[in-house]
């Protein structure tokens, strides 16, 4: 029995341990800042960690064309910072887990 508490009470330390290397990695993943950018750096924008956008930039040249062109600039400059910060947190994520062997461990971006 006195085995069984000793493998019990391990496996609460490691939680512990987990939760607070997750605390951490929760504020750094808070902290990322992913750049998006299309059409040859006429558009770029920036999203914070949490996945909101912070700024949004446009050239003046990029103002000149067609409506329906910047609309789509802007959707694949935010498709590239989202894709950033996915890549981003995933790392930050595998850093607070390494070790701990989380299989099917997701972060929700």
């Amino acid at each position: 029995m006195e085995l069984i508490m000793t493998d019990f009470s391990k496996i609460l330390d490691k939680a512990k341990e987990l939760e607070a290397k997750m605390k951490e990695s929760q504020q750094k993943i808070k902290e990322i800042r992913a750049e998006g950018v299309s059409g040859s750096n006429s558009v770029k924008i920036t999203l914070d960690g949490e996945g909101e956008m912070e700024t949004i930039k446009l050239s003046d040249e990029i103002m000149k064309e067609d409506k329906t062109i910047i609309e789509d600039l802007i959707v694949a400059a935010h498709n590239s910072a989202k894709s950033q910060l996915k890549s981003k947190t995933t790392e930050e994520i595998s850093k607070a887990t390494g070790g701990f062997g989380i299989p099917g461990f997701k972060w929700p971006l």
